[in-house]
Parts: structure tokens; sequence; C-alpha cells
């Protein structure tokens, strides 16, 4: 049964206001957020296959302050996926190959939680994600189809873990 994690990037800073969106890095807050996550990412053993990352630099900045936790995936960094829509996310996770049982895609809102919203058809959290997914949040979805068969209401909802006030 394929698993899906999808991350909110952590907390990014506003100091530079003239800061092009894109180069906009981790603030203090989303950096002790990441320890979190990795810290929790550790506990609950997750190591998907495959991360596909946002070029955004909160995103990468991200994906490097949780890297060690996750053990030795293959790494994809794709400017698709900056400020991608849900169905442009879909998109991205229905290329994953069938052979692929894990990924975790580390991406922006509201495209990540309206895709989460969109694929669980089940699952205690999913009130809570349909009012916020906060930055450096995961929520991990399972289904039982392969990648390219991923559909809308599909998956069930596991999990959906947010760090504590940092």
């Amino acid at each position: 049964m394929p698993v899906l994690h999808l991350l909110r990037h952590a907390k990014s800073s506003w100091d530079e206001p003239g800061l092009d969106d894109h180069e906009r890095p981790l603030a203090p807050r989303g950096r002790r957020a990441a320890k979190q996550l990795a810290r929790h990412l550790e506990d609950e053993g997750i190591q998907p296959e495959l991360v596909l990352c946002s070029s955004a630099r909160r995103t990468v900045e991200t994906y490097e302050a949780i890297g060690k936790a996750l053990g030795e995936p293959q790494v994809r960094i794709e400017d698709e996926l900056y400020a991608a829509s849900e169905t442009q996310l879909l998109e991205q996770v229905r290329g994953v190959p069938d052979g692929v049982g894990s990924v975790m895609l580390i991406g922006h809102n509201p495209g990540i939680q309206y895709l989460a919203v969109t694929l669980a058809g089940s699952g205690n959290e999913l009130e809570r994600i349909r009012v916020k997914y906060p930055t450096a949040a995961l929520g991990t979805l399972s289904f039982d189809s392969t990648w390219v068969r991923l559909e809308p209401g599909a998956a069930a909802l596991e999990a959906f873990w947010r760090p504590t006030k940092a």
C-alpha cells in the first residue's frame, strides 16, 4: 500500500520585505519547528523512498533540516512544485514510478492543504486539516492503488502531526 507524506515547509522569514518570495529563508521559529519535525520523523521511522521538494529556498531549507532523519531517499528539487495547485501537485504525484512505496512531498499552502483534503476520503484528523495546515505540519496518507491511479477521496489520512509552538 503506497504512502504519501505531505509536508508544508517550516515557517519562513519576512525580515527582508523586498526579497523575492521564492528566495525567502526559514525564520528562527521555522528552524526550531524543523528540529521538532526531524525528531518526530526519527521516532516514527518515517523514511520515504522519494522526496519531491519545491525549489523555493524555504522548502529546500526545510528538507536540509530534516534530511538526516529521512535516511537516504532519492531527492528531486522541482520548480514545478513552487506555488503549485492541488491539481498540479496531484499530477506530480501521479508521475511517481510504480515501484516506489513511499513519497514525501514538501511544498506550500494552499496546495498541500487542498491536496490532503482532496485525497483523504477518511481519517480522524481530516476536519482538523480542513481548518488549518500549519507550517511544518505533516500529513500521512495511504491508498490501495498505484500512483498513477490515485484519485480524490481514495486515500486514508493515517496521521497528522504539527509542531508545538516553538
